[in-house]
């Protein structure tokens, strides 16, 4: 499997979260053990990735969801002098359009939370990216998303962006103040508007919100290779165990982030089964996992990604022997 040079990355400072949202593709929360990354493994990652994450087409001073790095999780915030130890490692390497994504748990107060803001600014960081959505709302009062924005604003200028726009504004258009569980937003806003929420079918979500889906027999999803999806060089992840992990895939690592270049080299797939059969197609998963008593879902599937999530969990739990189902801690948190 040829892996081309990444154009943007994020660096998972932990799976630990101060929430467990709905829609998680990397099945974060609260109840995972921090193992928060080193900040020796910050420097060696950040190293081998300089020179070849890619600016913003606006500049290296402007920050893209789709471009530069990032600093994620989890919850990047929870562990701020990591953050900030991170961000001054990137700023000396000269990595271009950097930003960290937060729920904005943390924002309790107008001072600390530009307190936080100034001291990342100075380090070097270009930007913070404020999640918004109805998931996050059910732990995070609104109106520490609108702190955050607003003294985002005031620090990193258009450089504080909201991912995404339309549930901030609709928030303040109901008039939301505190946290809100997600059935009352729906019977509060309507479920149309979930048709703005860019629900991937993918990680914790089919589990959690798979009854707003269409479902599917198994077969119906054979013959799709993931091989693009899993090599793409955008928005790769290397997360605080060392795996770099490719197309938003959690639990699916294709190899040691602490060698890159070996990565770049092509992944040998004899030893690792599963990435060669979802490179294969669909149906070679499938098959993989009926060696292994894999049983379909009675209720169908709401996408390939559901498909396979749910036998790689299968398969985590028969035996341990596929080395690329990692962090394995992934599979019972989804």
């Amino acid at each position: 499997m040829i892996v081309p040079e990444p154009v943007s990355a994020g660096l998972f400072l932990s799976y630990k979260c101060s929430g467990r949202c709905k829609h998680c593709m990397y099945a974060c929360g609260p109840t995972w053990k921090a193992d928060w990354i080193s900040e020796a493994d910050v420097s060696h990652y950040l190293s081998q990735l300089s020179g070849r994450i890619k600016a913003s087409p606006l500049g290296p001073d402007h920050i893209d969801l789709n471009w530069g790095l990032h600093f994620t999780g989890g919850e990047p915030f929870l562990n701020f002098d990591l953050l900030l130890k991170a961000t001054r490692i990137a700023n000396d390497l000269g990595i271009p359009s950097t930003f960290a994504e937060t729920s904005c748990s943390w924002c309790r107060n107008d001072d600390g939370t530009e307190d936080r803001l100034r001291l990342l600014r100075q380090a070097g960081l270009n930007g913070i990216m404020v999640s918004v959505n109805p998931f996050v709302l059910e732990h995070v009062p609104f109106e520490r998303t609108e702190r955050a924005f607003r003294i985002g604003k005031k620090v990193f200028g258009d450089n504080a962006i909201i991912y995404q726009q339309f549930f901030y504004w609709q928030f303040r258009q109901l008039g939301i103040n505190g946290s809100l569980c997600f059935e009352d937003y729906v019977e509060k806003a309507g479920l149309e508007s979930l048709r703005y929420a860019e629900l991937i079918p993918m990680g914790r979500l089919p589990y959690t919100l798979g009854h707003l889906f269409k479902r599917k027999k198994a077969s119906s999803f054979f013959g799709q290779s993931c091989a693009d999806r899993l090599t793409s060089p955008y928005h790769i992840h290397i997360d605080n165990y060392g795996h770099y992990i490719g197309g938003f895939c959690a639990g699916i690592s294709l190899g040691d982030a602490h060698d890159v270049d070996s990565i770049l080299e092509g992944i040998d797939l004899a030893d690792r089964p599963v990435l060669r059969a979802l490179a294969e197609g669909m149906e070679q998963l499938y098959e993989l996992g009926k060696e292994f008593g894999y049983e379909d879902s009675p209720e169908g599937y709401v996408s390939a990604c559901h498909l396979c999530m749910d036998i790689r969990k299968h398969l985590v739990r028969q035996t341990r022997e596929f080395k690329e189902l990692k962090p394995q801690q992934i599979y019972s948190q989804m």
